[in-house]
């Protein structure tokens, strides 16, 4: 698929719940407009498995073990940067870190993750643009079971929600950036190009510093 206009933002973030499809999102626009890309190594994360089993035992293991890869991540991407090609786009936005700290752990562990953060987070740009692809949660547990990943298989449908409430409640902080919430309820971009074209004619304005709620 070609399309000849530029976005017109140089650094994109996606973000979602789990299942949204962002990362596929994400790499469709880095091959399709030539943007380097950063993709979440979620994978790697040795707590995830048995915090999806046992969210309140390893809250803080995860979060933290998250926050240290992404942060080592963004942190060898900036050093390394490539003076010819610095657009950018991420399947993450670190500010994320805090949002999932924030639903996942309590009292002591959350306040000393934030501080935590905070230091860490202190010489990262924020993202030109977020675009959040808003699902709905029985769609999300549909993806989540096509794609097959064993330890997604015992997320419960409330971790999900709450997650969700942790974006939306970002959102409304009004951040000093844009933000794009994009309604995908039915939409398979992958499956369907006009779906795609859509979502790239909306990279290709310009919106002001709020949060924008769209609808393909």
């Amino acid at each position: 698929m070609k399309i000849k206009k530029k976005l017109n933002y140089s650094y994109i973030a996606i973000e979602g719940n789990i299942g949204a499809g962002k990362t596929t999102l994400s790499e469709m626009l880095s091959k399709g407009f030539n943007y380097r890309l950063i993709l979440e190594q979620f994978t790697d994360n040795p707590f995830l498995p048995l915090f999806y089993e046992n969210p309140e035992r390893y809250g803080f293991q995860v979060e933290l073990f998250f926050m240290t890869e992404r942060h080592k991540q963004l942190q060898s991407y900036y050093a390394s940067q490539d003076l010819f090609q610095q657009n950018t786009i991420a399947d993450y936005f670190f500010l994320k870190t805090l949002l999932f700290a924030n639903s996942n752990l309590l009292n002591e562990e959350k306040r000393l993750f934030q501080k935590l953060f905070h230091t860490l987070n202190a010489r990262f740009p924020n993202p030109d643009i977020l675009v959040y692809l808003h699902r709905p949660v029985r769609e999300l547990k549909t993806f989540i079971n096509q794609r097959g990943r064993e330890m997604e298989e015992t997320i419960d449908p409330i971790y999900l929600d709450k997650v969700e409430k942790a974006y939306f409640g970002f959102f409304k902080t009004q951040p000093t950036f844009p933000v794009l919430v994009i309604d995908m309820e039915g939409v398979d971009f992958v499956k369907t190009p006009c779906a795609y074209e859509k979502i790239v004619g909306l990279l290709q304005e310009e919106y002001e510093a709020k949060v924008h709620y769209l609808k393909l």
